[in-house]
């Protein structure tokens, strides 16, 4: 399967427009194919900031749904502001929550792609009578018999399948990645060409839409009732577990940690354990860090057994911005269980709470969240 559905009648599609760049060149790409493009910008979690729109900070924003509106009437599309906050604070921002009281290091875009863009985005698209469904992400679609995959995106640096690998086949079966295909310049300038000179010049952040300043520490003493009797001083401990000094509380520090640790070894330390029962931090060095083997849960795979007899390694990443590195062994199990891989070569910074993605021939084909 293709991106390109010139051969088929065109039916209406609904475009998740945030307000930013990729989502607004989208639209103008399905326009060109001949698609009845229908805008619809979600509230997931408001949150006004000077600036905002300057920096591309908060694609969840009142600025930014405002700022989708305005793309969309400016090409004369249909547009619905619709509000998920209930879900995507039960869904996302809640295990958000979770995952870092319990000392492990959440990675919210995947739930929020699962569960909010593509989990509501098809009930509002069946609600609406359209048939597809499309966002800006940079990835792309591929069907090898009979299984449609997510494959990689032409841009390699942009690629956003890291954060994707949860969708089902029945998801990707309807949707449409217009920039699949596209560097992130070429998308700059087709926006320059449409006369939306400010929208290319924007700048991008990674932070998370619902932490402002990227600071989750001051997010979670805002949003947990208890934080005070939850958090609390602890031990810093070595990697023999000798006790070598004091932290402010476990959910302060995130695994590959380094600045910040308040503690003077005579050497750079960073965080390697988080233990949130014993409110523990173990520090140890850079080289601690690499490790071949780690385990999972639930594992999601798709089509696996119709690749099996590829000649192409099964490749994993462990982190958006790291290489994908080759799998030497991987015992996968019920989802319900714990799965484990191992690696040919060491990994730095294995760190429970973010997705392991595993990839053949740029082919997702399974994973799940480290444990």
């Amino acid at each position: 399967m293709t991106n390109d559905k010139s051969q088929i009648a065109k039916p209406r599609v609904l475009l998740g427009m945030s307000g930013g760049i990729d989502s607004t060149v989208s639209a103008m790409i399905l326009q060109e194919q001949g698609y009845e493009v229908v805008g619809v910008t979600f509230r997931t979690f408001d949150s006004i900031k000077e600036s905002c729109l300057a920096k591309e900070k908060g694609c969840c924003s009142i600025e930014s749904v405002m700022e989708a509106k305005h793309n969309a009437e400016r090409m004369g599309i249909e547009h619905h502001i619709v509000d998920f906050r209930d879900t995507f604070r039960r869904c996302v921002i809640q295990n958000f929550i979770d995952e870092y009281m319990s000392g492990r290091t959440p990675n919210p875009c995947v739930l929020c792609n699962s569960h909010i863009k593509w989990g509501e985005l098809m009930r509002v698209a069946d609600e609406m009578g359209c048939e597809w469904i499309a966002t800006g992400h940079y990835a792309r679609i591929a069907e090898r018999d009979g299984h449609v995959f997510l494959k990689t995106a032409e841009d390699t640096r942009k690629d956003q399948t890291y954060f994707l690998w949860m969708l089902t086949e029945e998801q990707l079966r309807r949707t449409i990645f217009p920039l699949g295909d596209l560097t992130k310049d070429q998308v700059r300038e087709v926006a320059r060409q449409h006369g939306y000179e400010k929208l290319a010049a924007k700048r991008e952040s990674q932070e998370i839409c619902f932490v402002l300043d990227d600071d989750y520490r001051a997010f979670l003493r805002a949003n947990v009732p208890d934080y005070k009797e939850r958090v609390r001083p602890g031990d810093y401990v070595d990697m023999q577990g000798k006790v070598i000094g004091k932290h402010e509380g476990y959910v302060n520090y995130t695994i590959g940690q380094r600045k910040g640790l308040g503690i003077a070894l005579g050497q750079r330390a960073f965080v390697t354990h988080i233990d949130a029962t014993s409110n523990r931090v173990t520090l140890g060095t850079y080289d601690d860090l690499y490790a071949t083997e780690l385990h999972f849960r639930p594992f999601h795979k798709r089509g696996i057994p119709v690749i099996a007899d590829s000649q192409q390694p099964i490749t994993a990443k462990v982190r958006y911005r790291s290489t994908p590195v080759e799998v030497k062994s991987l015992i996968t199990n019920d989802p319900s269980t714990i799965s484990s891989l191992i690696f040919s070569e060491p990994v730095w910074g294995i760190t429970p709470g973010q997705s392991i993605v595993l990839y053949q021939d740029n082919l997702v084909i399974g994973g799940g969240v480290i444990v």
